[in-house]
């Protein structure tokens, strides 16, 4: 019998799985199941939400601990000075530091991908804004990453908390776990962000609010998830 390709057998699978929209413990199943490269792939989530985003009253960002975390090495710089330093050194921070650590951002120092400011030193933590604000690094409190609380925000972040907002037609993507993680558990974590999802559903959108829900692994195929159906996990 003839060996058939990798893909010959992928372009099979999205010919079983295009247009059409399954339930969602069926969904990770697909993503899980399908998994056939040698490292452990990311699952991401795209939601197309009902929103217009060029208006500033149907914005949608926030932040959401995921129960099992990201399975993703999370090295975190604070920008604190004080007691607060030691606070968040004791929490475990990767970086803490004032001007001495801005100047080392400036000068090209980026070994990290989490950052928190106390509201006292923002003001020059704004001169970083060109630098982190691309990378989507920049500290906002609306996310909970300006603060006095360090301590407690860096033990979240540590533990899986991740931020979204929803960026040009109002689609919002994020990271859900590793494909390691098993159906469950990214249920867990999806039915987590989706719920906060929905609760910063904006009032003046109107009509359906969430309109597509699909999953997908870092080298697999993009899944579509029954919304209505979708629902039923949501109440």
């Amino acid at each position: 019998m003839k060996k058939r390709g990798k893909k010959y057998i992928d372009a099979l699978k999205k010919a079983e799985i295009e247009n059409k929209h399954f339930a969602l413990e069926d969904a990770l199943k697909i993503v899980v199941d399908s998994h056939h490269v040698k490292f452990d792939e990311s699952v991401d989530v795209a939601i197309n939400l009902g929103i217009d985003v060029k208006k500033n009253d149907q914005q949608v960002r926030g932040s959401v601990l995921l129960p099992h975390g990201t399975g993703k090495t999370v090295k975190i710089l604070v920008f604190a000075k004080g007691e607060k330093e030691r606070e968040a050194l004791a929490a475990g921070a990767d970086y803490v530091g004032q001007e001495d650590m801005i100047t080392k951002v400036q000068q090209g120092f980026m070994d990290f991908n989490r950052v928190v400011a106390t509201p006292d030193i923002m003001a020059s933590v704004g001169k970083l804004g060109k630098i982190l604000g691309p990378r989507g690094l920049m500290p906002n409190p609306k996310v909970g990453t300006v603060t006095f609380d360090v301590g407690k925000i860096v033990k979240e972040l540590k533990e899986g908390k991740i931020e979204f907002k929803a960026e040009k037609n109002g689609i919002l993507q994020a990271s859900i776990g590793k494909v390691s993680f098993g159906s469950s558990k990214l249920k867990e974590n999806l039915i987590a962000l989706l719920e906060i999802v929905n609760r910063l559903k904006p009032a003046s959108s109107k009509g359906v609010y969430v309109k597509k829900v699909s999953l997908s692994s870092t080298m697999g195929l993009g899944v579509s998830i029954d919304t209505l159906k979708l629902r039923n996990n949501l109440i």
